[in-house]
């Protein structure tokens, strides 16, 4: 009913570019914040980049400083999805990356999101 769908993982080489999407049924993704998150073999979870509702502090996106001037976030209203483009991708960004929803905003220190995808595997390799 609700569902978060991540597409656009797979294998790149370094330097190379993938376009992850975050594909939202049951819900209308403009009005939801919503998040990338990673999670490295070994590693903790964390924030890559999330980009806010247009009544939630205007909208504003976040970048992990690990992927700034890198990746960017961008919503495909029409197709009640959310983008990450991610550029010049280097061996430590191989991780398994989610989106997730929250109502009502997020912020830097959030964590407690609505919805949760699967995830989709990136994995940078030569």
């Amino acid at each position: 009913q609700i569902r978060l769908v991540e597409s656009g993982g797979g294998l790149v080489r370094p330097g190379g570019s993938l376009r992850l999407s975050c594909a939202a049924s049951g819900l209308r993704l403009d009005y939801w914040a919503v998040a990338w998150f990673r999670q490295a073999p070994g590693k903790d979870r964390e924030v890559v980049s999330y980009i806010n509702s247009a009544t939630t502090n205007n909208g504003d996106i976040y970048y992990a400083d690990s992927v700034k001037g890198r990746f960017t976030i961008s919503r495909d209203n029409a197709m009640n999805a959310v983008s990450l483009q991610m550029s010049s991708l280097k061996a430590e960004d191989t991780a398994v990356y989610t989106c997730a929803v929250r109502y009502g905003g997020t912020s830097v220190i959030r964590t407690d999101y609505d919805y949760w995808g699967q995830g989709t595997q990136v994995i940078v390799s030569s």
